[in-house]
């Protein structure tokens, strides 16, 4: 029972209940037990494969599963009980940890080249705050690299005395950070979350001599994790897993009039384009660039690790460090995207600029992504560190859709959603259809309109927890919260829609008990939304909480949905129960 003074100094009491298992897990649990008094591991694993689509599930599997719903339930030895109660059944089911809504294994194939999948992409990495007056630190980039991000931007200029490099956001008010620093930290966290390739973007404002000593931080840092390459004409990237472990570099190449022998010390001659807040490039669709637009345009990288690329040490120079060579789109975007047999690169372009090729260049910029990397970044005005929506760039085979991973909002959701996929390793397999090459194949065009591949029909049981994560007062100062759900699909247009359930007026752990179809015609590049919301009469609906599930990963049957803060940080106990099927 829970108490709420009113506006009048009145106590309002309200009964606080116990969640009871919805209708369909009954059910279940009638289906799968002896007389409905007990379910046993054969009949846990029955249900497991016939009702939650675990196919491989073995008895085994049930016993460990009913061993440790005993153990948190009741604090016995396994040897006590081999079965499980309803109550026990539902404690199972409505456990994230025993019956999550994805996969959480690394399943899809790791051996094609980097361009061939969606990366985890961060923009101005080292940036604690807003665009222009935050620190610098190597914090965000350690807490990026924690959560499986696997591109990190450092924007790197000459310090006061010009005999030294810093990590700035360069013309703004940004405090730096030593370089080696944010080195240093890259090495020690860079495989905490997942053992692929980290991929370090260099913005590059640096005089030759300072470009000589970065090479020699980088590979005393590194040693034998740093993988570049062999030569200066390969003709493919290498893959996530022939890099597992591995840190490469991401840069424009200094201009140089020869690939000078490996090992050399001589000093690179020619300086770097350099990208200055403010300055319009060559091309009149890219947008005036910040301190943070990479350029690109250049040739790059694998094939076989053995005969292309080499763990040589000694004193290679910069450009030789430069594994996935990037440089600025010259004489227009349509020649910016320009497929070369020979050489493979990477392009950037703005949010702003990449909308630009959608509306005319679409099946050309999908073309391009085949073989070569494009990194899309946030328009300079975005100083607040918000960001763009990530489906455009996905939809055109973008595989660095680089976020601000500290501006929060509903499009950082997204993005932390579509990298749950694969085991949360931080590079997603792109769907066939934008890999589709061939003399008699058309090419991927995001504008046409496809048929309904599959169609998911989500039912909204209940939710849980929110007693335990915030205050009695939290939601409301006067009655427990008025909860509501809205569930739907981020997606192509054509799936793209969202719903929302019935408020639940004064209760604490609402049941819904509805349900939602969705059509999708491209599912491999859908996302299912979830948020809870308090409605609130007076003001701004107070947030529950939220969640982005890739459609692809969903397992059927009925799951346990946990639920995640504004930052996208795990709540302790929210969650919701739902049920996923394909109809």
């Amino acid at each position: 029972m829970g108490s709420y003074k009113t506006l009048f100094g009145f106590t309002r009491k309200f009964k606080a209940g116990e969640t009871e298992p919805p209708a369909d897990v009954r059910a279940a649990f009638n289906n799968y037990s002896e007389k409905g008094n007990y379910m046993t591991a054969e009949l846990l694993r029955r249900f497991l494969v016939e009702v939650q689509g675990e196919v491989d599930v073995t008895i085994a599997d049930a016993e460990r599963i009913i061993q440790q719903v005993i153990q948190r339930r009741h604090s016995i030895t396994k040897f006590a009980r081999h079965t499980l109660t309803l109550d026990d059944f539902f404690h199972f089911i409505f456990s994230d940890d025993l019956n999550a809504p994805i996969k959480n294994e690394v399943h899809q194939d790791m051996s094609a080249p980097l361009s061939h999948y969606f990366i985890y992409t961060g923009h101005n990495s080292y940036l604690t705050g807003n665009q222009l007056s935050s620190d610098c630190s190597d914090v965000p980039i350690i807490k990026a690299l924690k959560r499986g991000v696997r591109v990190i931007e450092l924007d790197i200029w000459p310090n006061s005395s010009k005999d030294d490099v810093n990590v700035l956001h360069g013309r703004t008010l940004t405090t730096p950070v030593s370089l080696i620093q944010c080195l240093r930290s890259i090495k020690e966290h860079a495989f905490s979350a997942s053992p692929y390739p980290v991929i370090i973007t260099l913005e590059d404002h640096l005089t030759p001599d300072l470009q000589a000593k970065v090479a020699e931080m980088v590979i005393q840092t590194f040693g034998e994790m740093l993988f570049y390459p062999e030569s200066e004409s390969v003709v493919g990237f290498p893959s996530p897993e022939a890099l597992k472990h591995r840190i490469i570099l991401s840069t424009k190449r200094p201009e140089s009039k020869s690939f000078q022998e490996r090992g050399s010390n001589s000093q690179i001659k020619d300086l770097p384009d350099e990208n200055l807040v403010g300055k319009k490039g060559s091309d009149p669709m890219a947008e005036p660039e910040s301190a943070d637009d990479k350029s690109d345009s250049d040739p790059q990288d694998d094939e076989d690790m053995d005969d292309s690329y080499s763990r040589q040490f000694g004193a290679p120079q910069y450009k030789h460090l430069i594994t996935i060579p990037a440089g600025k789109p010259k004489g227009g975007l349509k020649l910016a995207l320009k497929v070369e047999l020979d050489k493979v690169r990477r392009l950037s372009l703005s949010e702003q600029a990449l909308e630009k090729a959608a509306e005319s260049l679409g099946t050309e910029v999908v073309r391009f992504t085949q073989a070569n990397i494009l990194r899309v970044y946030p328009k300079g005005t975005r100083v607040t560190s918000s960001n763009y929506k990530p489906l455009i760039g996905w939809m055109h085979g973008a595989q660095m859709v680089a976020f601000n991973m500290q501006g929060y909002g509903k499009s950082l959701w997204l993005m932390h959603g579509m990298f749950r996929s694969n085991g949360g390793c931080g590079y997603v397999k792109k769907p066939d259809f934008l890999m589709r090459v061939g003399p008699h194949i058309d090419i991927f065009n995001p504008k046409a309109t496809l048929p309904v591949k599959k169609t998911l029909k989500v039912r909204v049981y209940l939710g849980d927890g929110w007693r335990l994560d915030f205050s009695q007062t939290h939601f409301d100062a006067y009655s427990p919260p008025d909860f509501y759900t809205r569930v739907g699909i981020a997606g192509v247009p054509a799936d793209s829609k969202m719903e929302k359930t019935k408020k639940i007026e004064d209760n604490w752990n609402p049941t819904w008990e509805e349900e939602f179809t969705f059509p999708l015609t491209a599912p491999e590049l859908a996302l299912l939304r979830i948020e809870v919301y308090d409605n609130d009469v007076h003001e701004k609906d107070d947030f529950g909480g939220q969640t982005c599930l890739p459609i692809s990963e969903l397992k059927p049957g009925i799951r346990s949905v946990p639920l995640f803060d504004r930052k996208g940080e795990k709540f302790k106990s929210v969650k919701l129960l739902m049920r996923f099927e394909w109809v």
